[in-house]
């Protein structure tokens, strides 16, 4: 006997019925496609057997692109190797427990030329197998036009963990580690995403976006940790750096937390219109955040840098390197110690900085060389530092006087406890003056020195 709630159901449904059954063929109405995701089980592909499955793999991934659905592998180990993907790739699973594993025959996905691949909720092992000298990595995508690389783990990695050239889309949520090379190699890349990773135990580069020539790029990348990056192929700050950026200008890096890089937690060469601001540097090897070589246009701020051998550079005027602003930063803890042997300026100074630019907001403590640096020899030009404050330095700012520098403007700046004095004008590395600090610009007519505390 039906309740009451349930009779009066029927009978309101029942009135309606005939209204929707005498319109039906007016109002065209269209079926909605209830298909679910095809289950690599109906083609024979099995978790937790021996084999290698790789051509039933392909034969499923061209049936479920074909009827543009995704394919789901239920928890397990799937053993592949060889797999290229086709057009409208869509794999997921369950996070943590469906494992593809990689047996080490050449490659494990490749594309090239696709509007949209997608892979989620899988785990990518690579097993640390052997790659191809065709294969730079174990997910290896070219001129794909979305990609989304989203709640995946990628592991074990005898190359780059992701490369991907000439592709859009976005990597998230995604857990990528123990990569003999980077976690994420991008060059060319068209509208790119890199937000809320985890990256960890690469050899030699975290997330490095790049370009073949100089241009606009506008990666976003976002909301990641990243650590423990080390420089196995050596170098001077080609390798060991958290994120990198090269040639690619209007890449935006924000709000990521990035730790124990062998060189640099951020390093951008020849990027211009960078902006990294919001982000957490810790225990860097070398300088924290790099700005270097043929780049105009780089805003550095609101960051904090606890451990490296230098905090903020933004330097290379020699190079095309100018315009910047350099604000609200707090860098604390820089060594004098780096990972090789410097021939210039050296290591141990918070923020140094040589033509067009602003240093303004920023605290600077425990220095084991310069507070601050302004130009290195004749590479000084439209320099503003600002309301600073400077404290257990030897010198707070140094400032270059060497014949050809540029204007330099030094006001309302607080330096504490800075023995060798607030601010000294060097030569290279040669201190030449008194603290001109309290002694106004010492007769050099490229310096305005006014309103400074010591």
């Amino acid at each position: 006997m039906p309740s009451r709630r349930q009779l009066l159901g029927i009978l309101w449904g029942a009135a309606f019925l005939p209204l929707a059954a005498r319109h039906a063929d007016a109002l065209e109405l269209t079926p909605v496609d209830l298909r679910g995701p095809i289950d690599a089980a109906e083609y024979g592909v099995l978790p937790g057997t021996a084999d290698n499955q790789s051509k039933r793999f392909e034969k499923m991934l061209r049936k479920a692109a074909a009827s543009d659905v995704p394919v789901f592998l239920p928890p397990g180990t799937y053993r592949l190797s060889n797999i290229d993907l086709p057009d409208n790739t869509r794999i997921t699973g369950v996070p943590g427990a469906s494992r593809i594993v990689y047996t080490g025959e050449g490659h494990l996905f490749m594309a090239d030329g696709l509007r949209r691949v997608q892979l989620s909720n899988i785990v990518i092992d690579g097993d640390n197998r052997w790659l191809g000298d065709y294969a730079g990595a174990l997910v290896q995508l070219r001129g794909v036009a979305e990609v989304v690389i989203d709640n995946c783990e990628i592991a074990g990695s005898r190359k780059h963990a992701v490369q991907m050239e000439r592709c859009g889309g976005r990597i998230e949520r995604s857990h990528i580690s123990g990569a003999a090379q980077a976690a994420v190699y991008a060059v060319e890349s068209t509208g790119l995403s890199v937000t809320g990773n985890t990256i960890s135990d690469c050899g030699n580069g975290g997330i490095l976006v790049h370009r073949w020539t100089k241009g606009e790029d506008g990666t976003m990348i976002s909301g990641n940790r990243v650590m423990r990056i080390a420089a196995t192929a050596g170098g001077t700050g080609q390798n060991g750096n958290g994120i990198n950026i090269f040639r690619a200008d209007g890449v935006m890096i924000a709000g990521n937390h990035v730790s124990d890089c062998a060189f640099s937690a951020i390093r951008a060469n020849a990027g211009s219109n960078v902006q990294i601001t919001a982000n957490q540097c810790l225990r860097s090897g070398e300088t924290a955040i790099y700005s270097e070589f043929g780049f105009e246009g780089a805003v550095v701020t609101g960051n904090l840098v606890d451990g490296a051998a230098n905090g903020v550079l933004i330097v290379n005027f020699d190079e095309g390197g100018r315009l910047a602003t350099v604000a609200n930063n707090v860098i604390r803890n820089l060594s004098l110690t780096g990972p090789y042997e410097h021939d210039g300026a050296g290591f141990g100074f918070g923020i140094a900085v040589e033509a067009d630019t602003t240093v303004s907001g920023n605290v600077i403590e425990n220095a084991g060389k310069w507070g601050m640096m302004l130009g290195w020899g004749p590479y000084l030009r439209n320099i503003i530092a600002t309301g600073n404050i400077v404290r257990n330095a030897p010198v707070g700012c140094a400032v270059s006087v060497v014949e050809g520098s540029g204007t330099a403007l030094l006001a309302d700046n607080l330096f504490q406890e800075t023995p060798d004095g607030g601010i000294v004008g060097f030569r290279w590395n040669e201190k030449t003056t008194g603290d001109l600090a309290l002694a106004g610009n010492g007769g050099f007519a490229h310096l305005t020195i006014e309103g400074n505390r010591v």
